[in-house]
């Protein structure tokens, strides 16, 4: 008989608050509309307010423009002030019907239960997960009163005579419901034990285990027992209960120990560990707004880009297939997929329930590669340096969100010479830079519009031609822009004006757009395989470019020897 034992790879949530105390009647009081400005929110809100002004005598609704309108507005901490000083008694808000604006409002109407004002939200049916899951990460229990309807209400024209059968659930939500929490927190990581006739039934049991409790993600896995985990751990001299942040938006603690066991889980290896710490602390950074990414219809995918002597020390991926799976260099994929783990897992990027992709690619390992420094033309700066200001020989990494890939066939087929080559070249990546998608619209002025991967034999043949990273980003940039005709026609005129940074707004009134700020916002690398047809484009979803370097353990020389004796030599001389 064997008994399989190992960690619950859940985390643990933090509850901080409780819910606010509901009212006695509404009758009498002063209730605040909170709008995110979308999803039909400019006709369903104002029916509320005229049928509670309707049905309780002496109530006072404000008016939708009393406090400030939009998906990221309604959240911020001086909108909440804002409802606190007008004496608000309870708050409707709405509409959440979407993954990043459920996230949005959820985390609105969490900042509100904390502070003792009751509030309810109008959302979707099949959105109710991302709420709590916002809900959570703000330190409440996961549970809120949403009053949901299916998507056709949320559709231009849609019939809105639900809404009115159903007012009084609405009303409920701000005097009768009641939290049915009842949560127990331990900081100690709980086991879990499977028990069976042989090791193979026992390592098939804990995967069938994992998966009903949808804490896997479809391929096998191993199971984090003790000695896997504290193995892995040998990659971090750090403790292995420090916590490195809150994982949006379900909010559970990520710590060394949850690193590990995750990257145990992927088939990882403790030299692994230091990128995964640094790129976990990159991901729970505010500024990379992972509560929203988490959600969000997009499909939005973190990358990670590795600088610096780790990621040849690892066997990270720089060279011909570095997006994919690799025997030689195995680093990426175990180190994606440990993270994705902790986005389901401590973030509740489950999809469908947490996680809204449409349709999810790049999810399994996400994209975890190296720029290829080595071949780095001269006077061309790593990204890290370019960036963030690291110094040259650090180890580090970038988080970048994005939401798609397109291969860019730049490479000529005729008798140009170098220089039409090259310019031929930059040209049809201009061409696919300026496709007219609004995902670059969040990351306009701090963020970047996306991840443009040069071959080292372009980058080497640009740069004898006098191209520099920056003059490759200027002529991008500039030829890139969209005309103001080509805005209105397919109706991105309207997305840019309703944007709440100024900045996005005020460029509206360029004759041609460009896609960021300023040329620098785009992130342009060197790596993949050494040939010259293609180029690989990113596109990019991302508020900002978080950057952090990498601590390397004591032992980290011992630990690499370890992996040459283990999975055979990882030299460039041992590679096939």
């Amino acid at each position: 008989m064997v008994n399989l034992e190992f960690f619950d790879p859940s985390g643990r949530l933090e509850i901080t608050h409780g819910h606010a105390p509901r009212l006695a009647t509404l009758t009498g009081k002063r209730i605040g509309i909170l709008s995110g400005d979308q999803w039909q929110a400019h006709r369903t809100l104002p029916m509320l307010k005229s049928m509670m002004e309707a049905d309780f005598p002496g109530i006072e609704v404000l008016p939708l423009e009393t406090f400030p309108q939009g998906e990221h507005a309604v959240g911020a901490d001086s909108t909440i002030a804002q409802v606190k000083d007008r004496g608000v008694d309870g708050v409707i808000i709405g509409n959440a019907a979407c993954g990043s604006c459920s996230t949005a409002l959820g985390r609105a109407a969490a900042k509100l239960e904390s502070i003792d004002i009751p509030t309810v939200l109008l959302g979707r049916t099949d959105f109710l997960g991302v709420v709590k899951n916002a809900v959570s990460g703000m330190g409440l229990p996961p549970e809120m009163p949403i009053v949901a309807f299916p998507v056709d209400t949320f559709l231009p024209g849609s019939d809105l005579s639900s809404i009115a059968a159903r007012k009084q659930e609405f009303y409920d939500g701000l005097t009768v419901w009641r939290s049915m929490a009842n949560f127990m927190a331990s900081d100690a990581t709980p086991l879990i034990a499977v028990t069976a006739d042989d090791y193979e039934q026992a390592l098939a049991r804990a995967n069938d285990l994992l998966l009903t409790n949808l804490w896997g993600d479809g391929l096998p896995l191993w199971p984090a027992t003790k000695a896997r985990v504290d193995w892995i751990l040998q990659g971090a001299d750090l403790p292995r209960d420090q916590v490195l942040g809150k994982f949006l938006p379900r909010g559970a603690i990520a710590t060394v120990e949850s690193c590990a066991i995750a990257l145990a889980m992927a088939g990882g290896r403790p030299e692994y560990l230091p990128v995964l710490i640094a790129a976990v602390e990159a991901f729970v950074d505010p500024l990379s707004d992972s509560e929203h990414m988490q959600a969000d219809s997009a499909g939005a995918f973190p990358v990670i880009i590795v600088n610096g002597p780790i990621a040849r020390q690892i066997r990270l991926n720089t060279s011909f297939g570095c997006l994919g799976p690799d025997p030689q260099r195995p680093a990426g994929g175990s180190i994606g997929r440990a993270l994705r783990l902790m986005q389901q897992n401590l973030g509740g990027a489950l999809p469908g329930v947490g996680a809204m992709a449409m349709w999810g690619a790049m999810r399994y390992t996400n994209a975890v590669f190296g720029e290829d420094e080595e071949n780095l033309p001269d006077g061309w700066l790593p990204h890290a340096a370019e960036r963030h200001g690291f110094e040259a020989g650090a180890s580090s990494v970038s988080l970048v969100w994005a939401t798609g890939v397109t291969n860019i066939r730049r490479r000529g087929i005729k008798k140009e010479t170098p220089e039409t080559d090259a310019l031929h070249g930059l040209y049809r990546m201009a061409d696919y830079l300026r496709s007219p998608n609004l995902g670059c619209l969040i990351g306009y002025s701090h963020g970047t519009p996306g991840i443009l991967m040069l071959s080292p034999v372009v980058a080497k043949a640009m740069a004898a031609l006098g191209w520099t990273k920056q003059s490759i980003r200027e002529f991008l940039w500039e030829n890139a822009k969209i005309p103001a005709d080509q805005l209105r026609h397919d109706g991105i005129d309207a997305w840019i004006e309703a944007d709440r940074d100024p900045i996005v707004r005020e460029s509206l009134h360029l004759p041609r757009w460009p896609l960021s700020a300023r040329p620098e916002n785009l992130v342009l690398l060197v790596a993949g395989g050494g040939h010259p047809t293609n180029s690989y484009w990113m596109e990019g979803y991302s508020p900002h470019v978080v950057g952090r370097k990498i601590q390397i353990p004591i032992d980290f020389t011992q630990l690499l020897e370890q992996a040459d004796r283990d999975i055979g030599c990882g030299a460039e001389a041992c590679r096939i």
